[in-house]
């Protein structure tokens, strides 16, 4: 027997929202808020496998992201950064190395690290 992954969870403690991070993560992904999503919504689902789910908590974030995302752009790693960053991702930290592998890691707009790597990088 196994198991699949059903959704990844992401908490929103305020001032962020479930259905504005669902939004910008949206964006990121390329693929559409559960439908019947409204803003004010506890939990909002992005579609697809897994989803993203992105739950209302109460206490905000702490220290670092235990689980994190690693993205591989379907177009050049820092072009994805650039679009993303114009979406309000924030650098966290930048690990290209010359010859141009490496990846970037950066956070959501409710500071949720993730990773955008070169296509092979780990």
């Amino acid at each position: 027997m196994t198991s699949v992954i059903r959704n990844i969870t992401v908490d929103c403690a305020p001032p962020y929202e479930p259905y504005e991070l669902a939004q910008f993560w949206s964006q990121v992904v390329g693929r559409p808020v559960t439908p019947d999503a409204a803003p004010g919504d506890d939990a909002v689902a992005v579609t697809g496998a897994p989803r993203l789910l992105f739950v209302r908590v109460p206490e905000a974030k702490t220290d670092k992201n235990r689980l994190h995302v690693d993205l591989r752009p379907d177009q050049p790693r820092d072009a994805e950064v650039d679009r993303l960053s114009g979406l309000g991702a924030k650098l966290v930290d930048d690990q290209r190395r010359p010859g141009g592998d490496g990846w970037v890691v950066l956070a959501d707009p409710a500071g949720n690290e993730f990773c955008v790597t070169d296509g092979d990088d780990a």
